[in-house]
């Protein structure tokens, strides 16, 4: 418990069983306690690139011909997404790992179908097996005397969705390596390589259970003897997802998992991603996702997100609308829903409605790379990837109570929309470091402009920006209305690059070319990082990746140089260049690449302050710059 009180702030700790283990961490600066706390704990999992996708769940798509119907409608629609979903409904008597054969007469030949267009499938796997002899899941860890017992010594017995259960001990090494094993295809019949997990109800929730969970005496097998449950109950989902993760490596062993978690512990994030529970199509609940996503961020679960909509109830046009153009900008992006709600696939809101959602959609695909390098940051230093406006900015004492906007990385400043009826919205936009020059923020216009006409569309996004830019320390209206969308600064003095290309997944852009935002400092500086490796082997963690510095310089040159990495140099090319805050019309600009110098073509806005490079074409196999005359 805290409170505040004459004397200062005071704090009151208890356990109910054990010893307290206090850690302090003092730093100069939020992201160094940031890196403390990870040395600790553990940093975030890479996770493969599909998972920093769309997600489209609901409880429950019912059968094959309903997941091959909502798959086309994406792609009928030009939506991009990445994975689909499938709850408790598509399993045997909530059976898990068991198809309904009615239902799913063909699991494989789906996922694999699925996956001839890039994307996954993710099913539920909870921790509670149904009490059935005939279910091998069961009846093999029954036989192994695997479950978590009684005070008396029997097998815990307790109601969860299947009815009459029972919950495999995995705080036992040995119960892990069988939960493991399971994930085999042999074992998980209908399974393959291209399905991922959802462990869900693993708090452990028990629907007769005191405080709908465990008695606190039930018995665990610990490493040094038995313990109860009530020494290792937040503990209980960490150790399941810990096994999944483990099953995962089993399934695929040179490949990265995808887990999503419901239930988490510290270093949870090793493991898994997890999402704010069952939560409401209400504004407030809207409002509640960002402050939530925030604390989870700075606590190291770093891959975290709000369902989409709302779990329970039913949204209207203008509150979905919102919510994905909120979450967009979140970690994890699954739009998610009850059971006994009408269906709410993105083109059942009517074309206007469809039209605003796709393109939030796909401003998030536009930012993949700025976000996938954020994951990489996350995994190797452990900084968030979602933090409050302090984290960044420590000494600027008016971000301290700021929990409605967030730095996504240290670029982009997001300011959600969580009222209805708004046009306009206010922003503050942080100062810079004490002594420091002004700071400048610019508004954010990298996203998705469409198949046909990009650089005509983009040029027209662009105008007005120069005009908008505004000093750090200023509080902004900013334009946020339902066809502009959530407000996102750019920070002066970074860059950050995009791939503007509308795809239909994660799989289909990896071979599209870049551009990069440059959004100059007072001084006239920028910088950034672009990471690079196959999105999907665990192959980046001995060294096959390649990550490239981009700086913006006083001397009008931006460069790009390998920086880190073994990984050969990837063939990509950069497609175009934008810079804002550009006070004067160079005479003109040239490439420089492998000894060689080529003019490129650009245009100029002097009143937007900003200059597009059209088709510079340099490749990421050599180091290149490009010079402002």
């Amino acid at each position: 418990d805290i409170e505040d009180g004459e004397g200062g702030r005071a704090t009151h700790w208890f356990s109910e069983s054990g010893i307290i283990d206090l850690f302090i961490m003092a730093a100069p600066t939020p992201a160094e306690v940031q890196g403390q706390y990870a040395l600790l704990v553990g940093t975030q999992f890479m996770p493969p690139l599909f998972s920093l996708g769309y997600h489209q769940c609901r409880w429950n798509y019912k059968d094959e011909s309903d997941v091959k119907a909502v798959d086309a409608k994406f792609d009928e629609h030009d939506i991009p997404y990445d994975v689909i979903w499938l709850d408790i409904e598509h399993t045997v008597g909530k059976r898990y790992m068991t198809w309904d054969r009615h239902l799913f007469p063909d699991p494989e030949g789906m996922q694999e179908d699925l996956a001839s267009r890039g994307r996954k499938t993710v099913t539920i796997v909870d921790p509670h097996l149904k009490a059935d002899q005939g279910y091998p899941v069961y009846a093999e860890a029954k036989k192994l005397g695997y479950f978590v017992r009684t005070a008396e010594g029997g097998d815990f017995e307790g109601h969860c969705w299947p009815g009459a259960s029972a919950w495999l001990d995995y705080l036992s090494p040995k119960v892990r390596d069988y939960w493991a094993s399971r994930f085999k295809t042999e074992n998980y019949v209908g399974s393959t390589t291209q399905l991922y997990t959802w462990n869900d109800m693993n708090e452990p929730s028990v629907f007769n259970g005191p405080e709908i969970t465990m008695q606190k005496d039930l018995k665990h097998a610990g490493y040094a003897g038995e313990v109860e449950h009530r020494d290792i109950h937040n503990q209980y989902g960490f150790y399941m997802t810990m096994a999944t993760y483990a099953g995962h490596n089993v399934l695929r062993p040179d490949r990265r998992p995808f887990i999503l978690s419901r239930a988490f512990y510290a270093g949870s994030q090793r493991y898994v991603a997890v999402w704010t529970g069952d939560n409401m199509a209400k504004w407030e609940h809207l409002t509640a996702a960002t402050p939530m996503l925030l604390q989870l961020s700075m606590t190291g679960i770093q891959f975290c997100g709000a369902d989409v909509g709302g779990f329970f109830y039913n949204p209207e046009a203008e509150l979905m609308t919102r919510w994905y153009q909120a979450a967009a900008y979140t970690p994890f992006f699954r739009g998610h829903a009850h059971i006994d709600t009408a269906r709410r696939e993105p083109w059942l809101f009517g074309e206007e409605a469809m039209g605003r959602i796709r393109a939030a959609i796909r401003s998030r695909y536009a930012l993949m790379p700025y976000l996938y390098t954020q994951f990489h940051r996350a995994h190797t230093l452990g900084a968030p990837i979602m933090r409050p406006l302090w984290y960044d900015f420590p000494a600027d004492e008016a971000t301290y109570g700021v929990d409605d906007a967030f730095m996504l990385g240290p670029a982009l400043l997001v300011k959600p929309v969580t009222h209805s009826n708004v046009n306009t919205l206010s922003v503050y936009l942080p100062v810079g470091a004490p002594g420091g020059p002004p700071l400048k923020w610019y508004p954010f216009k990298g996203s998705s402009a469409g198949k046909a006409g990009l650089f005509k569309k983009l040029w027209g996004h662009l105008q007005g920006t120069g005009s908008s830019q505004s000093v750090g320390g200023s509080t902004v209206n900013a334009e946020a209305s339902l066809d502009i969308g959530t407000p996102v600064f750019q920070r002066g003095g970074t860059i950050v690059p995009t791939r503007e290309r509308a795809r239909r997944s994660t799989a289909a852009m990896m071979e599209d070319p870049f551009t990069l935002h440059v959004a100059l400092s007072s001084g006239g500086e920028a910088e950034g990082e672009l990471y690079l490796d196959d999105g999907d082997t665990t192959q980046h963690a001995a060294g096959e990746f390649s990550t490239f510095r981009l700086v913006y310089g006083p001397g009008n040159e931006l460069s790009c140089a390998r920086s880190d990495g073994k990984a050969a140099s990837p063939a990509h090319t950069i497609e175009r260049v934008v810079v804002y805050g550009l006070s004067k019309e160079p005479k003109g600009v040239t490439a420089e690449q492998g000894g060689g110098k080529t003019p490129l073509e650009f245009t100029y806005d002097k009143g937007a302050q900003v200059l597009l490079v059209r088709k510079p074409n340099m490749s990421l196999k050599e180091d290149w710059k490009i010079v402002l005359a």
